[in-house]
């Protein structure tokens, strides 16, 4: 598998604090070169939130918020604009920051299974409990994302599109831990067979080499993931325990990249020297030749950013560039060799 991203490179997973859609372009830009991402901005309010955003991209379907959260609805209104107009702002950003850019370029959008438990259906129940309700709904998805898609290739013309699909809540759809809402019951869990194809099915619509799926859940299924068509599995290292080392070794294994979450989504401690030490300590408990690391690891955030202070997140971006340029020095000292 040719990967859209070269050897070194370390990313966001979407979410940035702040409200100012340019700076925080001109920050993912400047710090991610190799690998940046679309800058989402959750304190702007409802709307740039994660199923509000997602959910803007549907096709014939439309959302409202109730005092329960989003919800679909007949008509659009209010809620809906209100969301397109902050992912409109976020692609003139984009395209602003991006112009001329020429290498991978990610985007962000709910998974179906964190969307269908995220939104509900008219009756106040989640989408989730309905079997064709979550089928249109990762129809819509799909359509959606196409469409959105098309728009930030002409916008960034140059670019090689990457798009991350966001399922935490993926773990809790297959573990029946979705609460109902009198919050004394919880949805029915969705088999692995039918989550894989519905998320196989979302998944196709990006393009080849470039399908990412990030969960930062302890119980990430990360057979599903790959099984389900993922070029690289976004996971949480501090959620990691011994029972994922097999399925972690499968995934380096069958040319899957592995998204390294080593760096805290909020203000706490944090050090270059610590971050090193959790990536060199999993990939010599999956016995990978430590020359194919800068390849197949991509280090980020454990999560979204939206929680840190400002200084926290340039401060974790820079420190994602110097663990990039660290996995490099392996493949450049052979180089160096073979010379």
């Amino acid at each position: 598998m040719t990967r859209p991203w070269p050897p070194g490179s370390v990313t966001g997973i979407g979410s940035v604090p702040g409200t100012n859609v340019d700076e925080a372009a001109r920050l993912v830009f400047g710090e991610l070169p190799e690998l940046p991402h679309l800058a989402e901005l959750p304190a702007r309010g409802v709307g740039a939130d994660l199923i509000g955003r997602s959910a803007s991209l549907l096709v014939d379907l439309h959302v409202e918020i109730v005092p329960s959260g989003w919800r679909l609805t007949a008509r659009p209104g209010r809620d809906e604009r209100r969301a397109r107009d902050f992912v409109s702002r976020d692609l003139d950003a984009l395209q602003a920051q991006g112009a001329g850019h020429t290498g991978a370029l990610k985007l962000q959008v709910a998974g179906p299974w964190t969307l269908a438990a995220g939104l509900e259906i008219p009756s106040g129940h989640t989408v989730l409990s309905d079997h064709g309700a979550v089928r249109d709904l990762a129809e819509s998805l799909a359509e959606g994302l196409r469409q959105h898609l098309a728009e930030v290739a002409s916008r960034v013309p140059g670019a090689v599109l990457v798009v991350q699909l966001d399922e935490p809540t993926l773990p809790a759809v297959l573990g029946a831990r979705v609460p109902t809402p009198s919050g004394f019951g919880t949805v029915r869990a969705v088999d692995e067979a039918r989550a894989r194809a519905t998320l196989h099915d979302v998944l196709a619509v990006a393009p080849e080499g470039g399908r990412v799926v990030h969960c930062c859940a302890a119980d990430v299924p990360i057979p599903l993931l790959r099984e389900a068509g993922a070029d690289a599995v976004s996971v949480d290292a501090t959620a990691l325990t011994t029972a994922h080392t097999d399925a972690l070794g499968e995934v380096v294994e069958a040319g899957t990249s592995l998204w390294l979450g080593v760096l805290p989504a909020t203000d706490a401690p944090m050090s270059f020297n610590g971050a090193r030490t959790v990536i060199q300590r999993l990939w010599s408990q999956l016995g990978f030749p430590v020359d194919e690391l800068a390849a197949a690891l991509v280090p980020t955030p454990v999560c979204g950013m939206a929680g840190a202070s400002p200084d926290h997140a340039r401060r974790v971006m820079g420190l994602l560039r110097d663990l990039g340029r660290d996995l490099l020095d392996p493949l450049e000292r052979l180089s160096e060799r073979d010379s």
